[in-house]
C-alpha cells in the first residue's frame, strides 16, 4: 500500500473543558492516519489555540490551511481533525469550505466519529455539525440563565462597578468609594457631567481601564443601582450588564453588597437624570455637511469644532471639550460662525495679507530621473508588443504585462508631478480665487456642501480664539495661488 499525505487541523478552544490537549489530539491523529496508509508532516500540521470555532476567519492556522489546500496541487488530499466540531461550529461555514477542499480533491475526516463509504454518513456528518452548532447556541443562552442565577442571590456579575472589588463572589468597597460619594454629591447639588469629569481628572482620578474619567463615565456611575446595593439585571441581547442601555424589562435584585450612598441621594439624582435625559440639550448630527464643517479649529488644543444643536439652535463645539479632554469651551452659534469667517476672509482682501498654513515637514527627498524611468517604461510597452506579433506572447499574457506597464507609467508621472518644486504664490490669483469663493459663500442659492468644498479650496483651517473673540484663517498654498 502506498503512503499518503495527510494534514492535521488541531483546535483547542476554551469551551470545551473535556477534550485532549493538542498533543494528544495529534498522537491520535497520526495513529488513526497511518492505520488508513497516511502519514502526517510537521509541515501539515495546523494548529488554532484557545480559539472558538464559530468563524472560520478568526483562526489563522485554519485559514492558512485552506489557502495550502487550494495550491494547484494540493500537498495532502486529506485532513484529519479529533471531532467534526473542530473543523467548524457553524454549519454553514463547514459546508462552504468542505466543498471548497472537495473540488481540490481534499476530504475532511473526523477520527473519532463514525465515518463510512455508505450513503448514510454524509447525513451522519451533518447531523453531527448541527449537533455542534446547536452547542454554541445552548452554551451561550446556559452562560445567561447562570448569570442571572447569580445576580437573583445579590452575587457579582461580570466587573465590579467602579468603587468595588469582588470577595468571595461579593462586591466590597474599595479605595475608590468616596470618589462616586463625590460623583453624586456634585450632581445632586448641580454640576454637569463635563465639570465632574474635569474635576476628577485634576484630583488624579483614573477609571479602572487606567483612562481619565469622561462624561460617559460620570453617567456610567450615576445611572449604577450597585451604588444603593442593588443588581440590575436585564434579559436583553446585549445590555443586560449595563446600567444606562439595559431595556425597561429589566428588573433589580437586592444585592449582598453594602451600599456607597443612600435611597435619597440616590432618588435625587435619578430625578434629575429623567429631567436632563427626557430632553438632551446636544444632539449630534456631525454627518450632515455644513459651510464650516472640518475647518474650524479650537485655538486651545487644535482640534476641530463640531457642529450641534443647543435648545433647536446650531452651534460649534470644541469635540475634545464635549469630552472633558480639553479645558476651554469654544461655543459659538452656527450663524455668527459662517459670519466672522465670511468677515475674516474679506479682511484678508482689505489688507492684502495672505497667511498660509506651514507645509508639512518631509523627509529628504531622492532625486529621481523621471523622465529616463518613464522612457524605459514606453519602451518595455513597445517590446511586448513586438513579442505580441512575433508570437512570444498571447493576447491575456500582453494584456497582462501592457495593464502592469500602463500602472507603473501614471505612477511615475504622478511622483513627477508631486515631486515638482512648489512655486511662490500670485498675491492676484489669490485675491482673486478668495473673491469667487466668497460670492459662492454669500450665495443663498448654493449648496452647504458646494460651499464647503469651496472652502476647503483655498483654506487649510481657520483657528477661533473665543477669549479674543477673533477667527484666523490659514489659506492653502497651491498651485491656483
Amino acid at each position: 500500500m502506498s503512503v499518503k499525505i495527510g494534514a492535521a487541523y488541531i483546535r483547542v478552544s476554551t469551551d470545551d473543558q473535556l477534550e485532549y490537549s493538542p498533543d494528544s489530539q495529534l498522537k491520535l491523529i497520526r495513529e488513526h492516519a497511518k492505520r488508513e496508509g497516511y502519514i502526517v508532516p510537521d509541515d501539515y500540521v495546523f494548529q488554532d489555540d484557545g480559539i472558538s470555532g464559530k468563524s472560520a476567519e478568526k483562526r489563522p492556522a485554519f485559514m492558512l490551511m485552506v489557502a495550502t489546500a487550494k495550491e494547484d496541487a494540493p500537498p495532502f488530499d486529506c485532513i484529519f481533525v479529533w471531532k467534526y466540531s473542530r473543523f467548524a461550529r457553524n454549519m454553514e461555514e463547514s459546508l462552504v469550505y468542505k466543498n471548497l477542499l472537495k473540488k481540490q480533491g481534499v476530504t475532511v475526516k473526523s477520527i473519532s466519529e463514525p465515518s463510512s463509504d455508505s450513503p448514510y454518513s454524509t447525513l451522519i456528518e451533518r447531523i453531527l455539525e448541527w449537533m455542534d452548532e446547536f452547542y454554541i447556541i445552548n452554551l451561550a443562552t446556559e452562560v445567561r440563565r447562570g448569570l442571572k442565577e447569580k445576580a437573583s442571590r445579590g452575587e457579582a456579575v461580570g466587573n465590579p462597578p467602579f468603587g468595588y472589588r469582588v470577595e468571595s463572589k461579593r462586591l466590597v468597597p474599595d479605595e475608590n468609594a468616596g470618589v462616586v460619594r463625590f460623583i453624586f454629591a456634585q450632581y445632586a447639588a448641580g454640576s454637569g457631567y463635563r465639570i465632574i469629569a474635569r474635576e476628577l481628572g485634576r484630583m488624579g482620578i483614573r477609571t479602572a481601564a487606567g483612562a481619565v474619567p469622561s462624561v460617559t463615565f460620570v453617567k456610567y456611575v450615576l445611572h449604577n443601582p450597585a451604588y444603593i446595593g442593588k443588581i440590575r439585571w436585564s434579559d436583553g441581547p446585549a445590555d443586560y450588564l449595563h446600567p444606562i442601555r439595559a431595556n425597561k424589562n429589566a428588573v433589580l435584585f437586592d444585592g449582598k453588597h453594602d451600599p456607597l450612598i443612600d435611597a435619597e441621594l440616590w432618588e435625587k439624582v435619578q430625578e434629575r437624570l429623567m429631567k436632563n435625559d427626557a430632553e438632551p440639550k446636544y444632539i449630534r448630527r456631525e454627518d450632515s455637511v455644513f459651510m464650516l464643517k472640518g475647518i474650524v479649529r479650537c485655538s486651545n488644543c487644535g482640534s476641530t469644532l463640531v457642529r450641534s444643536f443647543v435648545r433647536g439652535k446650531a452651534c460649534l463645539q470644541c469635540c475634545k471639550y464635549s469630552r472633558s479632554q480639553c479645558s476651554v469651551s469654544h461655543f459659538i452659534l452656527l450663524d455668527k460662525a459662517n459670519a466672522a469667517a465670511i468677515s475674516a476672509l474679506e479682511g484678508i482682501l482689505e489688507t492684502k495679507k495672505f497667511v498660509f498654513a506651514p507645509s508639512p515637514v518631509r523627509p529628504p527627498q531622492i532625486t529621481h530621473d523621471w523622465d529616463k524611468l518613464i522612457a524605459a517604461e514606453e519602451n518595455r510597452l513597445k517590446r511586448a508588443k513586438s513579442a505580441l506579433l512575433d508570437g512570444a506572447f498571447t493576447t491575456d499574457e500582453y494584456k497582462a504585462v501592457k495593464a502592469e506597464i500602463e500602472d507603473n507609467i501614471s505612477r511615475l508621472k504622478a511622483e513627477q508631478e508631486a515631486s515638482a518644486p512648489s512655486q511662490d504664490y500670485d498675491p492676484a490669483a489669490a485675491e482673486e480665487k478668495i473673491r469667487d469663493v466668497l460670492n459662492l459663500l454669500k450665495s443663498p442659492d448654493v449648496s452647504e456642501i458646494k460651499k464647503n468644498k469651496a472652502l476647503l479650496s483655498i483654506v487649510e483651517k481657520i483657528v477661533f480664539a473665543r477669549s479674543e473673540k477673533t477667527f484666523s484663517v490659514f489659506l492653502r498654498k497651491n498651485h491656483i495661488f
